[in-house]
């Protein structure tokens, strides 16, 4: 069914490599919009004439605009690129596409690009180019991990720092590490996964595997950490709601010269016995305090 046309506006574009990126292979991008926007689109040259409701056209005008400019920058712009800025207009009509979706990570011999998809992913990597402390508190699959390890790999390339420590508590749902079978790798590497995902993702799984195998990039359980001075590396601690609040002291009073750290985790999955209080619950309290 084709839309009402109540209005018809034609938009230029100078940039023909942003705006061949913008329509995307065999118009892919603008058939996407199409679909979800209610608004007709049709190619002449490099103009696209939109047609449809004025709220419509409006809201399709903003997106092609918004999305020519992440072209120009030189970040990908295809289907799942037009689908999150489809989403993050819907939650926030006034935020900036551009912004938002050009502060991307690419790294030498990356696999990928990595791009922040909401307003607060890139508030996020905001906080991590600004502060040496950094508690990224949220549910699952909002990108906390991916996005520490993204930027931490930015740090590493940009010699920043010269070594990455990945790190969570290793005990979960009763499981403590020295009832597990095989060595110290053996045992803590189930419970790093999702930090291993995300390296051999962005990195791929040779180069990935090369750091970690060179100590460029170091793996342990949290408890390995006492007594150390961490300098002149980016420390990611996962899962960090089951630390207990001695923990979550210990790690961060052993931050050295030039070093960061990020703790993410999502207070309300505590593995923690009942009553126990949450290190990283406890660390929120004090540190937002701190300005």
């Amino acid at each position: 069914m084709q839309p009402k046309e109540n209005e018809t506006i034609t938009i230029a574009f100078e940039d023909l490599d942003a705006f061949q990126t913008l329509c995307g292979q065999f118009d892919e991008n603008l058939k996407r919009l199409e679909a979800n926007l209610r608004v007709g689109l049709r190619v002449r040259g490099n103009e696209v004439t939109v047609s449809g409701s004025e709220q419509d056209v409006a809201k399709a005008k903003t997106l092609l605009k918004e999305l020519y400019e992440v072209a120009k920058r030189g970040a990908p712009v295809g289907v799942q690129e037009v689908d999150r800025a489809l989403a993050v207009v819907a939650v926030e009509p006034g935020a900036s596409l551009s912004e938002i979706m050009s502060g991307g990570i690419k790294l030498p011999g990356a696999e990928t690009v990595v791009i922040p998809k909401t307003p607060n992913q890139k508030a996020y990597l905001d906080a991590m180019a600004k502060n040496d402390v950094v508690l990224a508190i949220g549910p699952a699959g909002t990108g906390k991990t991916y996005l520490a390890m993204a930027f931490a790999l930015w740090c590493l390339f940009g010699k920043k720092v010269k070594h990455i420590v990945l790190t969570r508590p290793a005990v979960e749902a009763g499981e403590r590490l020295g009832f597990l079978p095989g060595d110290m790798v053996e045992k803590v590497n189930p419970y790093l996964r999702p930090l291993y995902d995300a390296l051999y993702d962005i990195m791929g799984y040779e180069r990935g595997g090369g750091l970690v195998g060179k100590g460029v990039i170091e793996i342990a359980p949290l408890a390995f950490m006492r007594g150390r001075t961490l300098s002149n590396c980016f420390i990611i601690l996962d899962e960090a709601q089951n630390c207990s609040v001695e923990q979550m002291k210990m790690l961060l009073t052993r931050i050295g010269y030039n070093s960061r750290v990020v703790v993410t985790g999502d207070v309300t999955q505590t593995d923690l016995p009942a009553g126990k209080i949450s290190g990283l619950s406890h660390a929120r309290q004090i540190l937002a305090k701190i300005k």
